[in-house]
C-alpha cells in the first residue's frame, strides 16, 4: 500500500507533504509551465482537482527547499521532492497520518464499500481515536474488527474490509498524543467537508475557528466552556488548542451540545483528543426559543463559543423566553445571541459567528442591537472575508460579547473583510500571518484598555467607536464603516504592528490581484483556441 502507482493527490496534500502553506502551490502551478497538469475529474465529482503523485514528487524533487526554510535537521540540498516523498511513505512520526490519507482518499473508494463517504470517514475517525487514545478498545477492534460495528451503531458494514483497514492502522507505530491528534483532525477536516455537502450542515471552516479560539483565549482562562451548537466540536477545541498555546490552564468542565446524533460521538471523541479533562456533549436543537427543555442554567459558564445556525426559523413560541431580555427574535441569529449571554456567568466572555447582515437590518433587530450595546454586552464585531464556508459565500462577522453592564464606553470593530486568499475554486482560507493580524487588533485594544499598550486600534484594520458615535450611525455594527471612513493618511504608520497590519493588507490584495489575472488569462486562452489561434 505504499507505492505511488496511480495515487492522486490534491493541492491541500501537495502543500502539507511539501511542508509549504497552500497559496504557494497555487503560486507554483501558475508561474511554472511545467508544474503537473490535474488530472480529469470524474463525472459529477465534488472533489477538489488532483494530481498525479509520481508526477508531482518529480517535479517538486527538482525544487530545493530555500537555506532559511529548512527544517531542524533538513541538511543543505534537501528538495521539497524529499519531504513529500518522507510524509507520503512515512518516517518515524508521520505513519499513522499517512496511514490515515491512504485509507480516507487514495483507497477510500476502494474500501468503503456501500457506505456514504461521511459514512466511512466516521468509520476511520472512531478506529483512529481508540488507535491513539484508548489501547483497551484498540486490542479489542484488533481481536474481532466487527466490534467497530457496535460502537458506530450500524447494523452491517457496508461491504468495508474491516480487517484489513484494522490490519492496516495496526501496522503503523504506536502515535504520540500529538500525532494522533494530528492524524484525528485529518479526518475530521474530510468529514466535515463530505458532511456539509450532503447534510448542508455549516461547519466552521478550520482558520475561523482559530481566530475565534484565539481571542476568546486572549481574554483570560475559562473554568467553564460552552458551545450550545458545538456539531462536532470544531470550536471548542479550537479554544483548548488556543488555551494551550498561551500555557494556560484548561478550563475544568467543557460542555457542548449537538444537533445531531452522530455528532455526539465525534464531539466527545475530538474534545478527548485536544486534552479535555472533564467534557459532556448533549443532545441540542437547532433554535434554543424551541428546546424543549433542552437549554442550559442561566449564568452557567464563564466562556461561549458558538456558530449557530442562521435564517428564520418559525413558528415561534407564545410566550418570549425569558432570555429575550433586548428584544422579541424573528431570526435565529438574535434568538441565539440573546441565549448565549443568558448563559453568562458575571465577568463571562462570548464569541458568536453571525451573518454579517444581523449587523445592520432594520426594524426589530435595529432595536436588539442598540438595547445590546447600551448594555455594555457587544465588545467587539469583527468582520471576516466572504466564501470561507463550503457550501456558501455568505459573509460572518465575530461578535465579541461580555455580561451585561461589564462594557466601556467602546466597542472595536475590526474590517477583515479584504482578506484571505482562494484556497480552491469556490473557498477563501485565512492565512497564518492574517489570523496573527485579527487577534493582534483585539489583543492589543485590550491591553490598551487596561493601561498595557500604547495603541488603540491598528490603523486600516480596527477602531474603537464610542456608543455615541454607534447610536448616530443607527446602531449599525458593520465594520467597513467605521474603519474605512477613518483611513490614516500616508506616512502615518508609527507603530510596527500597524504596519505589519497593512504589509498584510497588501499581500492580500496581492494575492488576489494574481488570481485575477491568472482566471483573465485562462479566460483569454480559452477563447482564443475557440478561434484556433
Amino acid at each position: 500500500m505504499s507505492d505511488f502507482g496511480d495515487a492522486l493527490v490534491s493541492r491541500s496534500d501537495i502543500a502539507r507533504m511539501a511542508g509549504v502553506r497552500r497559496p504557494a502551490v497555487t503560486n507554483w502551478e501558475r508561474r511554472h509551465p511545467d508544474f503537473p497538469e490535474p488530472v480529469a475529474p470524474s463525472a459529477g465529482s465534488d472533489e477538489p482537482e488532483a494530481f498525479r503523485a509520481d508526477r508531482v514528487l518529480e517535479w517538486l524533487s527538482g525544487r530545493t527547499v530555500p537555506a532559511n526554510a529548512l527544517r531542524p535537521g533538513e541538511p543543505t540540498g534537501t528538495t521539497y521532492g524529499d519531504r513529500f516523498r518522507s510524509a507520503w511513505h512515512g518516517s518515524g512520526s508521520g505513519n499513522l497520518l499517512t496511514a490515515v490519507e491512504q485509507l480516507s482518499r487514495r483507497d477510500a473508494d476502494r474500501l468503503r464499500g456501500r457506505l456514504r463517504i461521511s459514512d466511512y470517514l466516521d468509520l476511520l475517525l472512531t478506529l483512529v481515536f481508540a488507535r491513539s487514545q484508548d489501547q483497551e478498545q484498540w486490542s479489542r477492534y484488533v481481536d474481532d474488527p466487527e466490534t467497530i460495528l457496535q460502537t458506530l451503531r450500524m447494523p452491517e458494514g457496508g461491504e468495508v474490509p474491516l480487517a484489513e483497514v484494522v490490519r492496516f492502522l495496526d501496522d503503523t507505530p504506536q502515535p504520540t498524543p500529538a500525532e494522533g491528534r494530528q492524524a484525528f483532525d485529518r479526518l475530521l477536516e474530510l468529514f466535515s467537508s463530505a458532511d456539509a455537502r450532503a447534510a448542508e450542515e455549516f461547519f466552521t471552516p478550520r482558520s475561523v475557528s482559530r481566530v475565534m479560539g484565539r481571542v476568546l483565549a486572549a481574554q483570560g482562562p475559562a473554568k467553564r466552556l460552552h458551545d450550545p451548537f458545538c456539531r462536532t466540536g470544531e470550536l471548542l477545541t479550537a479554544y483548548l488548542d488556543a488555551a494551550t498555546e498561551h500555557g494556560a490552564a484548561m478550563p475544568e468542565q467543557v460542555v457542548g451540545r449537538a444537533p445531531r446524533e452522530e455528532f455526539l460521538r465525534i464531539a466527545q471523541m475530538n474534545l478527548a483528543i485536544h486534552g479535555a479533562r472533564h467534557s459532556l456533549i448533549l443532545p441540542g436543537r437547532h433554535s434554543p426559543a424551541r428546546s424543549h427543555g433542552l437549554g442550559d442554567a442561566p449564568g452557567s459558564f464563564d466562556a461561549v463559543i458558538t456558530n449557530p445556525p442562521f435564517g428564520s426559523v418559525g413558528p415561534w413560541p407564545d410566550t418570549s423566553p425569558a432570555y429575550w431580555r433586548y428584544g422579541a427574535s424573528r431570526s435565529r441569529e438574535f434568538d441565539w445571541l440573546q441565549y448565549v449571554v443568558s448563559c453568562l456567568a458575571p465577568g463571562g466572555r462570548a464569541a458568536v459567528l453571525m451573518p454579517a447582515g444581523a449587523g445592520f437590518r432594520g426594524s426589530a433587530e435595529r432595536e436588539t442591537r442598540a438595547r445590546l450595546v447600551e448594555d455594555g454586552v457587544v465588545e467587539c464585531v469583527m468582520s471576516l472575508p466572504p466564501q470561507l464556508f463550503e457550501l456558501t459565500s455568505v459573509q460572518t462577522h465575530i461578535w465579541l460579547l461580555r455580561s451585561p453592564r461589564m462594557g466601556g464606553e467602546e466597542v472595536l470593530f475590526v474590517d477583515g473583510s479584504g482578506l484571505g486568499s482562494m484556497a480552491t475554486r469556490t473557498r477563501r482560507e485565512l492565512s497564518d500571518a492574517e489570523i496573527d493580524s485579527l487577534v493582534r487588533s483585539y489583543a492589543s485594544w485590550r491591553q490598551t484598555r487596561n493601561g498595557e499598550g500604547r495603541q488603540a486600534g491598528l490603523p486600516r484594520l480596527s477602531r474603537p467607536v464610542s456608543r455615541k458615535e454607534i447610536a448616530a450611525h443607527d446602531h449599525r455594527l458593520e465594520p467597513a464603516l467605521y474603519v474605512r471612513e477613518h483611513l490614516p493618511s500616508a506616512g502615518a504608520f508609527d507603530d510596527p504592528a500597524a504596519a505589519r497590519a497593512r504589509l498584510v493588507e497588501l499581500s492580500a490584495q496581492l494575492r488576489r490581484l494574481h488570481a485575477a489575472a491568472g482566471n483573465v488569462d485562462n479566460l483569454a486562452e480559452e477563447q482564443l483556441r475557440r478561434y484556433g489561434l
